[in-house]
């Protein structure tokens, strides 16, 4: 099965250092209740493509019924896109490099050089391109360096005919001259040895913050979901922000933190995170712990997804296997996680009411919205209040007048609600949260 699509762009119209691609996306007919089309995995592919600014001429879906050791594909299908690669055929002109959209062994990733001539990267191969190329602050270029080196280590193999050639991008994926080899494996196993103690210093100096903001305290209100859910654009409709946010796969990678206050006056931090991906490889997930952590800490996580793609249910198994896979409880009951649909402006008045009805238990349902027009936010944010504040306590009390420390203790660490001078002594009524209701407790008696 061949899928084609329409020219993306040609030579004519190459932008300065921009390079021309094609992008096959292989079906490997891998049936399951979770498996997304073989079109939605191609259009994937071609916005991981042009996330890193490649000129992608041509993109096409090839059937894979009995994957090819030496080269994924079957010999036919590698004859065939020799000459689509070469521009012999009325495809596309030529191309400079090939994106392949699933994981190759360092010899499949030869072998195709070899017969096309040109450069092949793999699907984990373009997201660390893009990772490395977007990455602004310290910690997220020691991580990504650190997936490029474990990467780049295992395409060390003795057979390169192209000794002399770099193979470009980011230049983590150069191809090393064969005597170079072994001095290289030693030299990348240092510089990973080094990076890994780079990152446990950031991992304990992020854990001294989290404890610093365990002492102010604000929750921790944190935003995750697929890679161009719409996060980052959520974020800065709640927070009044301007965080970059593209219609682009990846645009976020470090991440934001911005004071939200909520309707009850009660400030939290809310987080917008690196967005997920199907296949992420496993070299990221190990060298994006430490950003990880920030979800695990978080005492409230809100799923935000693209409701109006075609996969949004694909797109939110792959994100709930990751949280899985971070120890945090996807189930429904959890009120520490809640769902948020986003892009409810694309949606017709059938699907939003469809939507706005569904509940996924008794008392919790997901929460549409659309970050672009706003609508739903504000609810979103009494959502964000009811359940941060769930354990608040409602506290009545008097102070004398003269007791200033008890009463700056009460503004600093609860919501007061009402206050009345005009008697003997203070009469207040304030919410504190389970723990520093406690505390109160105790400071008065």
């Amino acid at each position: 099965m061949n899928v084609h699509t329409r020219s993306e762009g040609n030579g004519n119209d190459r932008p300065e250092g921009g390079e021309l691609c094609l992008v096959i996306h292989p079906d490997l007919t891998r049936k399951s209740a979770t498996a997304r089309s073989p079109e939605a995995g191609l259009l994937e592919g071609v916005g991981l493509a042009l996330a890193i600014d490649l000129i992608v001429q041509h993109s096409e879906v090839i059937r894979v019924s009995n994957p090819k050791p030496a080269t994924l594909m079957g010999g036919g299908a590698v004859e065939r896109l020799a000459d689509v690669v070469a521009g012999k055929s009325d495809v596309c002109g030529r191309c400079d490099v090939v994106i392949i959209n699933t994981t190759l062994t360092p010899i499949q990733q030869r072998n195709l050089e070899r017969a096309w001539d040109c450069k092949v990267i793999d699907r984990t191969g373009l997201i660390l391109e893009i990772f490395g190329a977007r990455a602004q602050t310290k910690e997220g270029r020691l991580q990504v360096d650190l997936a490029a080196l474990s990467y780049q280590r295992s395409r060390l193999v003795r057979s390169w005919t192209h000794l002399e050639r770099q193979r470009g991008g980011a230049g983590f994926m150069g191809g090393p001259g064969e005597t170079q080899i072994e001095n290289d494996r030693r030299q990348i196993d240092q510089r990973i040895t080094r990076l890994k103690k780079e990152l446990n210093d950031v991992k304990r100096t992020r854990s001294l913050h989290r404890q610093a903001r365990k002492k102010v305290p604000y929750p921790i209100v944190a935003l995750v979901g697929y890679t161009n859910a719409g996060k980052s654009t959520l974020f800065n409709r709640l927070t009044q922000s301007d965080v970059i946010a593209k219609d682009q796969l990846f645009a976020t990678l470090d991440p934001t933190m911005r004071k939200l206050i909520l309707p009850s006056g009660k400030p939290v931090i809310l987080s917008d995170t690196v967005g997920f991906v199907s296949d992420l490889p496993h070299e990221l997930v190990n060298a994006f712990h430490a950003t990880l952590e920030e979800v695990m800490a978080a005492d409230l996580i809100v799923h935000v997804r693209d409701i109006s793609h075609p996969d949004s249910s694909v797109q939110k198994s792959d994100v709930l296997t990751v949280l899985e896979e971070l120890g945090v409880d996807t189930s429904d009951t959890n009120p520490g996680l809640i769902e948020v649909l986003n892009k409810s402006d694309l949606l017709d008045e059938e699907q939003q009411e469809f939507y706005s009805n569904r509940k996924t238990n008794g008392s919790q349902s997901p929460y549409l919205a659309s970050a672009i027009t706003g609508s739903g936010c504000k609810d979103l944010i009494q959502v964000f209040d009811q359940l941060v504040t769930a354990d608040y306590e409602e506290i009545e009390l008097t102070l004398p007048h003269q007791d200033g420390a008890t009463l700056a203790w009460l503004y600093e660490h609860g919501d007061v609600i009402a206050r009345n001078d005009d008697t003997a002594e203070i009469e207040l009524t304030v919410r504190l949260e389970g723990a520093d209701a406690e505390r109160l407790r105790r400071r008065i008696s």
